[in-house]
């Protein structure tokens, strides 16, 4: 959520914004509802990736996860389908940076574009879900 005004600024400058981590690192894939699998990089770089970590598994952010994901199964779309739909929703946002890893995520990712409206209710709760959870993966470098 833009609180800041960058992207009517950038709109207004005719520049567009390329969304990065657009998947909060994998969060939004629904990889960590149930846990932090063995095969991922937070399992095997714990406290040592940048942004991410265990810590931020509170039960909050858990919850605004999982209530998004059954939000999401409900459109038919993966959670990472919907949180990629909803950023594409907006014209000022030209591209999303997925760093897929491998194809199948491409393929998956691309089926976003297959459903970009969203009804005002779905908006509102998705922004209430936002709000009640606690993500926000770079306050700690934006605190220095």
């Amino acid at each position: 959520v833009d609180k800041s005004g960058l992207l009517d600024t950038l709109q207004n400058n005719g520049v567009g914004c390329i969304a990065f981590t657009p998947l909060a690192q994998g969060l939004l894939t629904g990889k960590y509802l149930n846990g932090i699998p063995q095969d991922s990089r937070m399992y095997r770089e714990g406290n040592k990736v940048r942004g991410l970590t265990p810590k931020m598994l509170t039960e909050a952010n858990l919850n605004s996860l999982r209530l998004l994901n059954e939000m999401a199964q409900q459109r038919g779309q993966s959670m990472a389908q919907m949180a990629l739909s909803w950023l594409l929703k907006d014209e000022r946002v030209t591209s999303v940076l997925i760093g897929a890893s491998r194809a199948e995520q491409l393929e998956e990712n691309v089926q976003a574009l297959n459903n970009l409206t969203f009804s005002t209710e779905e908006l509102a709760q998705i922004d209430q879900h936002i709000a009640d959870g606690e993500l926000n993966l770079w306050q700690a470098s934006s605190d220095k």
